[in-house]
């Protein structure tokens, strides 16, 4: 198993040891640390139940069906397709969160992109700046929305409110700038493409347990459900159709045990950097004018720098919970703004490996000037629509 570790797995690994280290020598006290644990057990519960059901989603050909049947009601037309492309990556990033997306999905539209004879690197763009710019609406849709409700104090359908506007500004620039860059006539190889020819579903129940799933989780966040009981209550329904279909796919690999041991070492880790002086410095970041451009850029800035989630970590402990166009700020530079760097999300590094497995090329000073752009005028639209509009 040891031999099976990457370098991402070592740095989750070091992360949570060196919590616990903290924790150890008194550096981080007991109450303390068990209040950190305690606010992201729910979490962790989401989690694990949302990537279960997202990989036997997958597994049950869902994602590959909708996919390809995109495909074929493009009749050809790389226009339809583009629309219809970011409109699914949206949808799924919004509902199942972006590690879904970039995950998940990128293999399913690599994979569809030799039988449509269709250029590899603009669906994949698709996937991953979606993933991150998409990731705004609900607190499901990112980790970090996650993190910031209980302090920003609004409920799903509250976030949902104030995040429209910001979500649809952050769709649309991603949109030009993947026309733009990716998509139009002169980026692409051919002036259309050749709809795939459909293939049936290998198991028709699994296939519609899967789908009952994923509407049982819409539905039951639209009455206002406990994220985690939503997502425990879809997946339930999926690996039962599993165990009696196909037991031999329920495997521990299933289980995002990478996931649960870097957010619970960032727990550890980053509180204690607080009470050693990381509050002081991001209080200097930020500034005390309370300006919601200025905390964006920097939840963007250490986003691409050290990655999202503890740079929402570390700004947010210094905003006070009453300001919640800041914190929106934050969370709309931290969602939208890790479109630069190869390791500003998870989701990203994740994605860079799915590339690397279907042969797919990214240029990589393509990929950050690219990204530099649409951070900077993504986050620019985004904020101003939660300012002036939400």
């Amino acid at each position: 198993m040891w031999r099976r570790l990457g370098v991402l797995d070592w740095i989750r690994i070091g992360l949570l040891v060196l919590g616990l280290v903290f924790v150890a020598t008194g550096l981080l006290p007991w109450d303390a640390a068990t209040e950190s644990l305690d606010e992201i057990g729910p979490l962790l519960i989401f989690l694990v139940a949302i990537i279960i059901l997202a990989e036997l989603t997958k597994e049950a050909q869902v994602f590959d069906a909708i996919a390809a049947r995109m495909a074929v009601l493009g009749r050809g037309n790389y226009t339809a397709l583009f629309l219809l492309c970011t409109a699914f990556a949206s949808f799924v990033t919004i509902f199942l969160n972006l590690d879904t997306t970039a995950v998940l999905l990128t293999p399913v539209m690599l994979a569809l992109a030799p039988k449509a004879r269709i250029a590899a690197l603009p669906l994949a763009m698709t996937t991953i700046w979606l993933a991150n710019t998409a990731s705004l609406l609900l607190p499901v849709s990112n980790l970090t929305n996650l993190l910031g409700m209980e302090k920003i104090g609004l409920d799903a359908q509250e976030f949902a409110g104030r995040m429209w506007a910001p979500q649809i500004a952050a769709i649309l620039v991603t949109m030009a700038f993947l026309w733009a860059f990716y998509w139009r006539p002169g980026e692409r190889r051919d002036l259309r493409y050749t709809p795939p020819v459909l293939e049936p579903v290998a198991d028709r129940v699994l296939f519609a347990a899967a789908s009952a799933g994923c509407l049982l989780f819409i539905a039951l966040l639209l009455i206002e459900a406990h994220v985690a009981v939503a997502a425990t209550a879809a997946a339930a329904i999926v690996v039962a159709a599993f165990l009696l279909r196909a037991r031999e796919r329920l495997t521990w690999s299933l289980i995002p045990w990478q996931l649960i041991v870097f957010v619970t070492g960032l727990f550890l880790v980053v509180p204690t950097l607080s009470r050693l002086g990381l509050s002081d410095v991001m209080t200097w970041l930020i500034g005390t004018e309370g300006d919601p451009y200025r905390t964006a850029a920097v939840g963007a800035g250490l986003s691409n720098m050290i990655n999202n989630l503890p740079a929402y970590q570390a700004v947010e402990a210094v905003i006070p919970p009453a300001d919640r166009d800041r914190l929106l700020a934050l969370l709309a530079g931290t969602n939208v703004g890790p479109v630069v760097t190869p390791w500003a999300s998870l989701a990203t590094l994740l994605w860079f490996e799915s590339c690397r497995r279907h042969e797919v090329q990214v240029p990589m000073r393509r990929f950050l000037l690219t990204g530099l752009g649409l951070a900077v005028v993504g986050l620019a639209a985004t904020v101003w629509a939660l300012v002036e509009l939400s």
